[in-house]
């Protein structure tokens, strides 16, 4: 195995919201669940926790309130795909063409972004942001903070 396939290692934050959402994430409903089970779990880690609670995306309930119980028990995800590691995948690959020396809780962010599109816009929308808010919060230079982000 050569080093162009090693992956990256974690910054803490990103580990623990990985680690979070592979506890969270599984049990969703439906897709906009899982978006909103990755917010509740970023809001408290990293760099991207930082920018949402700044700007002051708190604690909400797990169920999405536009989704009555019948529509929920019907996933869209097929069985045996695993989102959260879709995900990590996703962030290894913003974290590696940045050039970082770890993924840190903005790579998940992207990937996120990548992965949900407008189903994690929404998710933001409902707890009274966007994506464009929530960016423009992040810290220009990420890698300054990759021990923390």
């Amino acid at each position: 195995m050569g080093s162009s396939n090693r992956q990256l290692g974690l910054s803490p934050d990103a580990a623990i919201v990985l680690g979070l959402a592979d506890t969270a994430v599984p049990f969703a409903f439906s897709p906009e669940d899982e978006a909103e089970r990755w917010v509740r779990v970023l809001r408290l880690h990293g760099w991207v926790g930082a920018a949402l609670q700044s700007l002051g995306v708190g604690e909400a309930p797990l169920a999405t309130a536009a989704q009555p119980a019948s529509v929920r028990l019907l996933r869209s995800r097929p069985l045996g795909e695993d989102v959260v590691q879709i995900v990590t995948q996703r962030a290894h690959e913003f974290a590696t063409a940045r050039g970082a020396g770890a993924v840190c809780t903005v790579d998940v962010l992207f990937a996120l972004f990548a992965v949900y599109g407008k189903t994690f816009d929404r998710a933001l929308y409902v707890r009274g942001t966007s994506r464009e808010e929530l960016i423009e919060r992040l810290p220009a230079d990420v890698e300054s903070g990759i021990t923390s982000g």
